[in-house]
């Protein structure tokens, strides 16, 4: 029998079944499929069980299609096609230990802002200085929060040193700059496909006028916008030291989680960049103490 293209129906991902996920997700053959299904019929097993005795399937793989089928999107590692950079754990190693840190922070947020019925869903991740982490920080949390199923917009608000297009290999062509400057809009904002629920601002070309731009009133007209349009919005910040760029953007936000890093951020200057944004109204959700990562690893905020 023929199915017509009008007969199709296209499942939601946790009624499609973990073989089908695999197959599309290019893990495994239809004809494999067919030697688990019979083994699982035989032995009463469930789908991955029977996968893994085969040897057909890893428990990663088995992990990697369930995720898929409750909607908790992550990736396979893969050398020859980086869609999204390794410094974002979470995107490739959400059951690791150091994502389960990004999950508790996510939590702390959620507990002391996150608050949707008063428009408080959206935050800045601020530090004192450069290479502190915080684009490393802001792009696995944006990360997380879309795993947990939020709509959640990133918003790359470095007009000095950008990093969100090289972590998400996105174009930087348009981005924040050109949208503040009425040269761009909506297209700017770029979706992740391979996570769902996840869209990026890049900070797009660099401006001579990163602090002017930061002040125009359509800065506040995109904040307004993504209020409405998403559940969180998360916006990278570029260091205090590198001139008011920051503050500027925590007091529109309203809240901010500071992020400092061991035996590199100053204690005086963490501590007085704290204190200017309290006293400027913006609420200091938490703090992040980042460690010294290895050379290999290291990566600039």
């Amino acid at each position: 029998m023929k199915m017509t293209g009008s007969a199709a129906v296209s499942l939601p991902p946790a009624v499609r079944s973990l073989g089908a996920i695999l197959m599309d997700a290019g893990l495994l053959r239809p004809e494999d499929a067919e030697r688990i299904l019979l083994l699982q019929r035989q032995e009463n097993l469930r789908f991955g069980e029977a996968a893994v005795r085969l040897g057909l399937l890893t428990e990663a793989d088995i992990q990697f299609g369930l995720a898929r089928q409750f909607s908790f999107p992550y990736l396979r590692s893969n050398p020859d096609k980086k869609s999204i950079s390794e410094e974002v754990v979470a995107a490739y190693q959400p059951f690791s230990p150091m994502v389960e840190q990004m999950r508790a922070i996510r939590s702390q947020i959620m507990l002391r802002w996150i608050d949707k019925t008063e428009q408080r869903h959206v935050f800045t991740v601020v530090g004192a200085e450069r290479g502190e982490g915080r684009s490393y920080l802001a792009a696995n949390l944006a990360v997380v929060f879309t795993q947990l199923g939020e709509r959640t917009l990133l918003i790359d608000a470095d007009l000095r040193h950008p990093r969100q297009h090289e972590l998400f290999n996105i174009q930087n062509q348009v981005g924040l700059s050109t949208y503040l400057a009425g040269r761009s809009r909506d297209e700017s904002i770029i979706r992740i496909t391979d996570l769902m629920g996840l869209f990026v601002l890049p900070a797009g070309p660099i401006p001579p006028n990163p602090i002017e731009l930061l002040s125009r009133r359509s800065f506040d007209e995109l904040l307004t916008h993504a209020r409405a349009s998403y559940d969180v919005v998360i916006i990278d910040t570029p260091g205090l030291v590198e001139g008011e760029d920051c503050a500027l953007v925590a007091v529109r936000a309203g809240a901010a989680i500071a992020v400092a890093r061991s035996n590199q951020t100053r204690v005086s200057g963490f501590a007085d960049m704290v204190k200017g944004l309290s006293n400027a109204g913006v609420v200091m959700v938490g703090t992040v103490l980042n460690s010294v990562p290895s050379k290999k690893k290291r990566g600039k905020a």
